[in-house]
């Protein structure tokens, strides 16, 4: 029924509208009664179009709805109410504030009416709230209403939305209005949404909860109950339904809960008993949300919030930690705990109040402090690690708990004389060590860490002489975090440090132990510049130029190699660059003249040590520019004078000319090179590209040669000269794109006529590399198109008949791969080229080579380290391109080349990403199958790698084919090639992520197979024989 203000109501409001009644009232009247009887939805949009464009008013709109509005049929009177809503919350930014006063009157008396009438009354008042006109006590007014007219919770879910809307809007537009309420507004609300249970409404309430509680809304005497109406929902246990298109997840909804518990200390009362109960719960979900809760809350809440519940609190920490097979609870735990602290210890203590933080770790201590005891005990790691949790919350903290624990430990190291013991101790203590570096110094005043120096010292430099690999590397550890804190370390102990890690550097004989005090004195370098100039590189050199033979099982090689490696590791600082560069480089020049003795790899491991040194300069500008001005013409030097010998004196240089040093000289060259700002790099281009082209030697030390240096020009005599052209493409392609390169033109043209026509592949190779590198980055034009079109007519020319067909094709592959990364037009030209030679005899096999080439990361050239135009994506392009023409040639090929086809095949495929292959694996998969009998041992592991992560990603489409598969991998095994047999074994592995059920009748066949390789020869196939039969057996097996 009609309420009996509802109509007088509705007079008044059909009175104003009949003030601006006018033109368009009969097309308006239309509209209506086709809405309201012709149950025709559309209508609204035009009478709303009506109202923005001035046909029509809303109060019009009101007086046309007058007798809709008054009918006593409740269904008619809400399709009147439902069009003025709708119209409403397209127009409310028009109204005027008293056609807002008299709507808002309106909409509160049918607040009364039929429960069918409501949803389109919420609308319309959802529509007043968003109104700048809304008059002072308005909104007040209609929240009252809603309040006591409205059950909210037998509302359907989106009714149930408008009012949290309603509620929202006026929360952030009348502030001091519903201020004004006092307590009755979280009342209200809180009958609002008590009860709620749908996810999208409960973040809107969440939030809300929030807003009340963040802007300071009156909660009175109604705390309890606000903080009830929430946490009932706490843990949350919310699954979103498949294909949800809300995309509503349980964690937005733990996130949002948790903002509301974690907002205030007034919840504390109530919410850490809550708390401490769920961390009994068997749910491992109930104890992460608990402990998660807990840290948020520590936030902000004081010593007053917690006293009560530090025990029981401690108490369930500490199970947890102690009990749990769980490492993300122990983890959440240690977070809670360290929360706990930092809360404590930020509290303010007045005169008479007892200090919790004190009591607490006491607490802590006694509990934790006897396992530490016990280093071979199950309790002694989870001990240590609440302790140093504990400990990490702040410096008073950290003071208080190294005060009991440091001289404990260290006095247990000098009980335990086990090996194992020791390190675990030692591991406690480097646990406390790093909790120190937090804070970057050492107070002398209050830190029990200086009052123990000397034995700390003692302890940490007894393990560096342990004969354990295990020990040695914590002592390492410890001493690189001894090191880092400021004016820890006296003097005499720094050089102590530095004598221990050249030791461990150079004469321990493991491995790890080396490697582990070379990165500590790259870690330590840089605190302590002049220490390691003065003390750590003058030894190391003294070791290089030393000729004598080391008495015990040392190989001198082996030294030396390790001092190279040692500088190089020791070069983080600018002043010891300085020191440690020319010492290599003047080893290098000693190797050289002795290359006689020695052999390439001494060459080879001075270049991979200033590898290293480059990289390592990188950062610094400084120390970039000194390492490339330095080395760079250093070793060109070095090798020019060695091509110029090689024709006089062919031993002296012939290392150094050697296939194996230059290769590792590129490296050096194109690291020192591409991090050079574009003024410094253009400076070292005008010399270097000059040297090549004209011979120009006058920037070179010792540049006294014996004749000059023409790489480019005719003459076997050349030869050796060159081959230095690697050392070029090293500089000229890592150099900044926007990098000028003089006469670039000419030496494009010099590079293209090398490597066609010389005899040697390693040049051709490298000539071929750099002119692909140079064309790459060449801007578009119509320079690169002449000298493309030079280049196509070259290697169509070399590639038609001849002695040079392997260098022509060498050449199109580089610079097809060159096009290919920039997405330049002609890359499709050449890349059909190639597609057609897949089916030359001579050719064909080498060109299916290529494909791979063509997709990998080349790790010299063409890669974004060196500033190249590699395009995103460039992959998936070629494979759409491509693919669909490979696969075409493969079924019209003859079967000598078949296998070309499908070695091409696989090396694309198994370099694109594995989501985009997912999607046309079900017309690949037979391809990829035949692959697998192709006899060439390439192809086979190729499409092994390729299928093993399919297994995985794709295992319904897989299923199909299951029988070939098995078939296949299980012959695969028994390759004579170990990395044949080692894929296929993976494989079978992956097999058993198919379904249980289409597996199972090949379980025995495969488990009786897969036993032959367990008595392998090779203990890497063994390994994957165990893993793989493992699995299998365990198929179908109850719970897995």
């Amino acid at each position: 029924m009609v309420g009996p203000a509802a109509l007088p109501c509705a007079r008044a409001v059909m009175a104003a509208a009949g003030d601006g009644a006018g033109a368009g009232a009969a097309a308006l009247a239309a509209s209506v009664r086709d809405f309201v009887t012709g149950q025709q939805d559309g209508c609204a949009a035009e009478v709303a179009a009506g109202v923005k464009d001035g046909s029509w008013t809303v109060l019009q709109l009101v007086e046309a709805l007058g007798s809709c509005l008054e009918n006593t049929d409740p269904q008619m009177r809400g399709r009147g109410i439902q069009l003025l809503s709708q119209v409403l919350l397209q127009c409310y930014f028009q109204l005027q504030e008293k056609e807002v006063l008299h709507l808002v009157l309106f909409y509160e008396n049918r607040l009364q009416d039929h429960h069918l009438v409501i949803p389109s009354v919420l609308q319309g008042l959802r529509a007043l709230s968003m109104c700048d006109v809304l008059s002072p006590g308005l909104a007040v007014s209609v929240l009252k209403t809603i309040f006591q007219e409205v059950h909210v919770q037998s509302l359907l879910q989106l009714d149930r939305h408008t009012v949290y809307s309603i509620i929202t809007n006026f929360m952030s537009t009348r502030e001091e209005e519903l201020k004004g309420l006092g307590a009755d507004f979280t009342f209200g609300f809180i009958q609002v949404m008590d009860g709620e249970k749908d996810p999208r409404n409960l973040l809107v309430a969440f939030q809300i909860v929030r807003d009340l509680i963040a802007k300071n809304y009156a909660l009175g005497p109604f705390v309890e109950e606000l903080f009830e109406v929430t946490s009932c929902y706490f843990p949350i246990d919310f699954t979103p339904p498949p294909n949800d298109p809300h995309g509503i997840q349980r964690e937005d909804l733990i996130l949002s809960l948790r903002a509301v518990l974690a907002s205030t200390t007034q919840f504390a009362e109530f919410l850490l008993p809550l708390l401490i109960e769920k961390l009994d719960s068997d749910l491992q979900s109930a104890k992460l949300d608990s402990l998660q809760t807990l840290t948020a809350c520590c936030a902000i809440y004081g010593q007053k919030e917690l006293q009560e519940f530090l025990p029981s609190l401690w108490s369930s920490l500490r199970r947890e930690v102690f009990q749990t097979a769980s490492e993300k609870v122990e983890a959440e735990c240690l977070a809670a705990l360290h929360a706990l602290s930092a809360c404590l210890s930020r509290s303010v203590l007045s005169s008479d109040t007892e200090d919790l933080l004190d009591s607490f770790l006491s607490s802590i201590l006694q509990d934790c402090r006897h396992h530490l005891c016990e280093p071979d005990m199950k309790l002694v790691w989870p001990s240590a690690k609440l302790l140093q949790a504990a400990a990490g919350a702040s410096l008073r903290a950290y003071h208080h708990v190294t005060h009991n624990v440091l001289p404990l430990l260290l006095e247990q190291y000098t009980k335990h004389p086990q090996s194992s013991q020791r390190r675990t101790i030692l591991e406690m203590l480097l646990g406390f060590l790093e909790l120190q570096q937090k804070w970057g110094h050492v107070e002398e005043d209050e830190s029990t860490l200086l009052l123990l120096r000397d034995p700390v010292c003692s302890v940490v430099f007894s393990a560096l002489t342990d004969p354990s690999v295990q020990l040695q590397l914590v002592g390492i550890r410890a001493l690189t975090v001894l090191g880092s804190l400021h004016g820890f370390l006296s003097p005499s102990d720094l050089e102590l440090v530095v004598d221990h890690l050249i030791r461990l550097a150079l004469c321990e004989e493991d491995s790890q132990s080396s490697e582990a005090a070379m990165e500590a004195a790259g870690s330590l370098a840089p605190i302590y510049p002049k220490v390691f100039s003065g003390r750590m590189v003058p030894r190391l050199e003294e070791e290089l130029q030393s000729e004598r033979e080391e008495e015990n099982s040392w190989d001198p090689r082996s030294l030396r190699q390790r001092c190279l490696q040692a500088l190089a590791a020791m070069s983080t600082h600018p002043s010891i660059v300085r020191e440690t560069v020319p010492v290599l480089l003047q080893h290098f020049r000693k190797v050289q003249k002795e290359s006689e003795a020695r052999s390439p790899q001494d060459m080879v491991s001075v270049c991979q040590s200033l590898h290293r040194v480059a990289l390592q300069c990188q950062q610094l500008e400084e120390s970039c520019w000194y390492f490339h001005q330095t080395v760079v013409p250093c070793l060109l030097a070095m090798a020019v004078q060695a091509a110029m010998q090689e024709n006089t004196h062919p031993l002296l240089g012939k290392a150094l000319l050697e296939e194996e040093v230059l290769s590792a000289m590129v490296p050096v060259i194109s690291a020192a090179t591409t991090h050079l700002s574009p003024e410094l790099a253009a400076r070292s281009v005008s010399h270097v590209v000059p040297l090549f082209l004209d011979g120009e030697v006058s920037f070179l030390p010792q540049n006294s040669f014996p004749c000059s240096f023409q790489p480019f020009e005719d003459g076997e005599c050349l030869e050796a000269q060159r081959r230095l052209v690697a050392l070029l493409m090293a500089f000229v392609c890592s150099l900044p794109r926007n990098v000028a390169i003089p006469h670039q033109e000419r030496l494009l043209r010099e590079l293209l006529a090398l490597s066609c026509s010389c005899n040697c592949p390693f040049t051709a190779t490298t000539a071929a590399k750099c002119f692909a590198g140079l064309v790459n980055k060449h801007p578009e034009g119509q320079q690169l198109d002449e000298i493309l079109q030079l280049g196509v007519n070259r290697m169509e020319s070399g590639l038609a008949q001849g002695p040079r067909r392997m260098q022509a094709l060498t050449l199109l592959l580089w610079v097809t791969k060159a096009l290919v990364l920039r997405y330049h037009p002609l890359s499709s030209h050449l890349t059909d080229k190639l597609l057609g030679l897949l089916g030359d005899m001579e050719l064909g096999a080498a060109t299916a080579d290529g494909f791979f080439l063509l997709m990998a990361k080349s790790p010299d050239v063409l890669h974004k380290g060196c500033h190249a135009d590699v395009r995103i994506m460039f992959r998936q392009r070629f494979f759409t391109d491509n693919v669909p023409k490979l696969v075409q040639g493969f079924h019209g090929a003859g079967p000598d080349v078949k296998a070309n086809y499908l070695k091409a095949l696989s090396h694309v495929l198994n370099h694109l990403p594995k989501p985009v292959l997912v999607t046309e694996l079900p017309t690949l998969l037979p391809l990829l199958l035949e692959a697998l009998s192709c006899s060439d041992r390439v192809v086979q592991l190729s499409t092994l790698s390729c299928l093993q992560p399919l297994l995985l990603e794709a295992p319904q489409i897989m299923s199909l084919h299951v029988n070939t598969l098995v078939t296949k991998f299980l012959s695969l095994t028994l390759s004579p090639t170990m990395a044949v047999r080692i894929a296929a074994l993976r494989c079978a592995h992956a097999l058993t992520s198919l379904p249980t059920t289409v597996l199972l009748p090949y379980k025995a066949r495969v488990i009786r197979a897969l036993a032959k390789p367990l008595d392998d020869k090779k203990r890497l196939v063994r390994k994957e024989a165990v893993a793989a039969r493992g699995e299998w057996f365990l198929l179908g097996s109850p719970g897995r």
